[in-house]
């Protein structure tokens, strides 16, 4: 089993548990925007999304390039991978689990009725 570094994960599920920050990943994955692009949306100021940029950014998630005063962000799809690796451990549980649950459904199943011939069509 592959060993994660704890503290990696939680940063990455701690940026991804917010619905403004999963939404700002969403449009990064779109292509570059600025800090007043990613706030737009959301009507809050400056201050608010570029709180909720560091956040991405110290899980990795989005990289900042300072152009003049206007602070470009991108993403950097990597650290989803390693939460992606993480997960892949539990689904590899469940689809596990429930291929059993399904094989024992199956088993478990009564017979289908047997069919029963038209009427007027009995021995032809």
């Amino acid at each position: 089993m592959v060993e994660l570094d704890s503290q990696t994960l939680d940063c990455i599920f701690h940026a991804l548990g917010d619905t403004t920050r999963r939404a700002m990943l969403r449009d990064l994955a779109q292509g570059e925007r600025t800090v007043s692009e990613l706030a737009e949306p959301f009507a809050m100021s400056l201050a608010a999304a570029s709180k909720h940029i560091r956040v991405l950014e110290a899980a990795g998630l989005v990289r900042r390039d300072i152009r003049g005063r206007t602070h470009h962000c991108s993403l950097d799809p990597t650290p989803l991978a390693t939460a992606d690796q993480w997960l892949g451990i539990y689904r590899r549980f469940w689809t596990g689990r429930l291929d059993a649950l399904e094989a024992a459904l199956r088993a478990e199943a009564p017979p289908p009725p047997p069919k029963k011939p038209l009427p007027g069509k009995e021995g032809e």
